[in-house]
């Protein structure tokens, strides 16, 4: 079983199978995990809601004691979790598994995470537009020679590292200063490192034809049905969350609270 690289599962430091909803990632991960003693973590940003185990199709009882399940269920629906919340959970994940030098084997179709994951996050905030489009502005009338003096007055460590004439960088050092207050070096210290370098990570991507995979949704969404997602949602739905969480707009919770 190789990934898009051409490296052995079995040989990476650790394995991502991502793919779309019922594509049979669980299914390959939970053999996978089998075959090399790994660890299965979670990397669908649903799937972390102690709330939503049907809904979301997380692992059954039996499969979580099959082999180790990390991140699943571990937190309440009344939480606003996010990607650097996730990463920073992985963080602890890996140092663990470290000791017992099982391999992680992250499983999901959050794409955010596995970005993060691999590239690691950038704590910058998003910057008004309009503050990138003064900039921008000025870049015309003035020169990037102006900018860059301009820069040194604000960042000078910034201003310092950068090409007098690299016009991307310097545009967004300035926004970021004008935009947060802060300098983009003060920013970065906040961010958070790659946790798996690419190198090291064997990724497998499903795909099922689009006739089987249609199919394969349609008999998940009954199963549910069957095993009590109705019930699932009222109890979620009966706790009088905000329709603004993450959880009370998981894919099937809106549809299935007017059921």
């Amino acid at each position: 079983m190789a990934d898009r690289d051409g490296r052995s599962g079995a040989g990476a430091r650790a394995v991502l199978i991502a793919g779309p909803t019922a594509s049979g990632k669980s299914a390959l991960a939970l053999a996978l995990a089998r075959r090399i003693g790994g660890a299965i973590v979670n990397a669908d940003s649903m799937q972390v809601y102690r709330d939503l185990r049907i809904i979301t199709a997380r692992p059954t009882p039996d499969e979580e004691a099959a082999v180790p399940h990390r991140l699943y269920g571990h937190v309440d629906a009344a939480c606003n979790y996010s990607v650097g919340a996730w990463l920073r959970d992985v963080s602890a994940v890996l140092a663990a598994l470290s000791l017992s030098e099982t391999t992680p084997i992250f499983v999901g179709g959050t794409g955010l995470y596995f970005k993060a994951l691999l590239s690691g996050l950038a704590a910058i905030p998003p910057i008004d537009p309009s503050v990138r489009a003064r900039w921008r502005a000025r870049l015309e009338r003035e020169g990037v020679a102006a900018l860059h003096a301009e820069l040194a007055r604000r960042d000078p460590t910034a201003a310092a590292r950068l090409m007098p004439r690299d016009r991307s960088r310097i545009l967004r050092a300035l926004e970021v200063f004008e935009g947060t207050g802060r300098t983009i070096a003060e920013w970065r210290r906040e961010g958070m490192p790659p946790l798996v370098g690419p190198e090291y990570a064997a990724r497998i991507f499903l795909q099922p034809e689009r006739e089987e995979l249609k199919r394969r949704i349609a008999c998940r969404f009954q199963a549910m049905l069957a095993a009590g997602a109705v019930d699932e949602v009222r109890a979620l739905e009966a706790r009088g969350l905000p329709e603004t969480l993450p959880a009370m707009k998981a894919h099937g919770v809106p549809w299935l609270r007017r059921y």
